[in-house]
């Protein structure tokens, strides 16, 4: 049995507006689950909900079996980590990290330990006798994580908790969550409008949107197989390019003919055919310079974009813009002529109709 299970969960605002729409989850003891998707798709509701935090207008959340569905948030085992740090400013870093122990009467020197132990590991050990208003918002977020992961509660829930931190000290807390996570087999739920995040931290990935799930799935499968064009756009950085055109029957085949262009690429194991978009990731064009390139598509270099660990061309060609990676070492330059093929391993082929992946 998973060790939650989410049943036709839906909130409605008093003025009519749904923020989550038939929300159906499970997931299992120690899994790391990510909803992700833009501001206002309903990821937040959804975890306040779980949290007891908000009150469904409708569906049941079991936790371990047990429906807490209209449970007060005391009485769920849930620990909590908010965007906006939330610490009590009469208190001390030390006692408020040591705040939930004490609240379920652990004893004193077991507390001081636990306090230590966890204050080393996120770099705030100087910090302990200091009050949160003396405290810049990266520390301040420090000591909400460990406030809320000192101990181990039936789950832990977290809203877009590194939202606010620069890059740096964003990748740092991001490895100690995973790190503390597994350790504690604590299924987590982890709320991210950035898709680097998810795909850093999750074992499974709930792409959500106006209040629906449009995918689950682990960050590999978001990435290579998006199941719609919403995902292949919103996961990845840049996201999947996609060509507007139409599948059509060649010669017993079937093939991709953009809108726009005199070219035709032949899709295998295909069935569908009419109006489509072609997506491919960035590193599924291959991209041929100099005097004895070539390729399906010329096209010309508009933007070189260099990313440290990979260059990134933005090509312009018959029927728009395309995004190529390219190794860091690429020679290519703006305004230089480039001739582009697509890999047939990375094609993937959406129907323009709904919008849904099709091969």
């Amino acid at each position: 049995m998973s060790f939650i299970q989410i049943r036709a969960l839906e909130k409605t605002w008093p003025d009519g507006t749904a923020a989550v729409r038939r929300f159906d989850l499970d997931i299992a003891a120690g899994e790391f689950t990510v909803l992700l998707g833009p501001s206002g798709c309903g990821k937040t509701t959804t975890l306040r909900m779980i949290a007891g935090l908000e009150t469904p207008t409708s569906g049941k959340i079991l936790l371990n079996g047990a429906d807490v569905t209209h449970l007060p948030p005391s009485r769920r085992d849930v620990g909590f980590v908010f965007q906006f740090y939330a610490l009590y400013p009469h208190m001390s870093v030390a006692e408020n990290i040591a705040f939930p122990l004490a609240c379920t009467g652990v004893a004193r020197a077991e507390r001081i330990a636990a306090v230590a132990e966890i204050a080393e590991r996120l770099c705030i050990s100087n910090l302990l006798n200091r009050r949160p208003r003396e405290l810049p918002g990266g520390d301040q977020q420090r000591v909400a994580l460990a406030r809320a992961m000192i101990r181990k509660p039936a789950v832990w829930l977290m809203d877009e908790p590194l939202g606010t931190l620069d890059a740096e000290l964003r990748a740092q807390l991001c490895e100690f969550i995973r790190a503390r996570q597994i350790e504690a087999r604590v299924a987590t739920i982890y709320v991210t409008h950035d898709q680097d995040e998810a795909m850093r931290l999750a074992d499974r990935v709930i792409v959500m949107n106006a209040g629906e799930i449009l995918q689950i799935g682990a960050p590999s499968e978001m990435y290579l197989r998006p199941s719609s064009i919403f995902t292949a756009r919103f996961v990845g950085s840049p996201g999947m390019n996609l060509i507007e055109g139409e599948v059509i029957s060649n010669g017993g085949a079937r093939a991709f003919a953009p809108r726009g262009g005199n070219i035709k690429l032949i899709i295998p194991n295909m069935n569908f055919a009419g109006p489509a978009w072609l997506g491919v990731r960035p590193e599924g064009v291959r991209c041929g310079m100099g005097a004895t390139a070539s390729g399906d598509l010329a096209g010309r270099i508009a933007v070189d974009a260099f990313a440290g660990s990979a260059r990134f061309y933005h090509i312009d060609c018959a029927f728009g813009r395309v995004v190529a990676r390219h190794d860091p070492g690429g020679r290519g330059a703006a305004g230089e002529s480039v001739y582009l093929t697509f890999d047939p391993a990375s094609i993937c082929i959406f129907n323009a109709a709904d919008g849904r992946r099709v091969s």
